[in-house]
């Protein structure tokens, strides 16, 4: 599997997905206020997670110990992450509802696919943002600052700091001045009213 070959789950991969079932379950079951104790099972469910991690249930993984998370990224309701291989995302990553990370595919010929499975890793830089139903399939890296377009399917490496969409997922144009100035469409940052408020800390964690 790690090399990059076919294979079979074997009695130690099924054990690895019983316990990644177990607190999947446990992570979805708990009441909708209970943030704390949400964040706190992160670094029980995933090989690494940095701090102010905020996951909106359900979410669904396969094994959990292959995924590394950085620091302050949120991820909408529905998120499943297919980690037979590793998974590593980056600082400030936003996901939006229904994302899928598939590390794992079959092979095409009819007469093979029943010899098993081959999974590739997929990496995803820092700042990253995905779109809603978004798909992202093996052997994928994301680079830094990149946008994916709701409803893509990326089937091969996008690079730093572009706008990506489409199925297949393909460079539309880079990140520029304009997107510094504009947060959507002709909406204009300098016309925003001025905030009453900031939202809950999540420095809970920080200790």
């Amino acid at each position: 599997m790690k090399a990059g070959y076919i294979w079979l789950d074997d009695a130690e991969n099924m054990e690895m997905q019983a316990r990644a079932r177990e607190l999947v379950t446990r992570f979805n079951a708990l009441p909708a206020d209970a943030n704390r104790e949400r964040m706190e099972m992160n670094r029980e469910m995933f090989g690494s997670c940095g701090k102010n991690v905020w996951i909106v249930p359900p979410l669904k993984f396969t094994i959990g110990k292959y995924i590394t998370i950085g620091e302050g990224c949120y991820f909408n309701q529905g998120t499943t992450l297919i980690d037979d291989c590793k998974i590593e995302i980056g600082d400030h990553c936003l996901f939006g509802p229904n994302v899928t990370l598939c590390t794992t595919g079959h092979p095409i010929s009819p007469k093979h696919r029943g010899d098993g499975m081959y999974s590739f890793p997929i990496r995803l830089g820092n700042n990253v943002w995905i779109g809603a139903n978004v798909v992202i399939l093996p052997d994928v890296t994301i680079g830094d600052n990149t946008v994916i377009g709701a409803g893509s399917i990326v089937t091969k490496d996008i690079p730093a700091n572009v706008i990506a969409f489409g199925s297949p997922c393909h460079v539309y144009r880079q990140i520029n001045e304009h997107d510094e100035e504009y947060y959507f469409r002709n909406h204009r940052f300098d016309e925003q009213p001025p905030r009453e408020g900031e939202a809950p800390s999540l420095d809970f964690m920080d200790s």
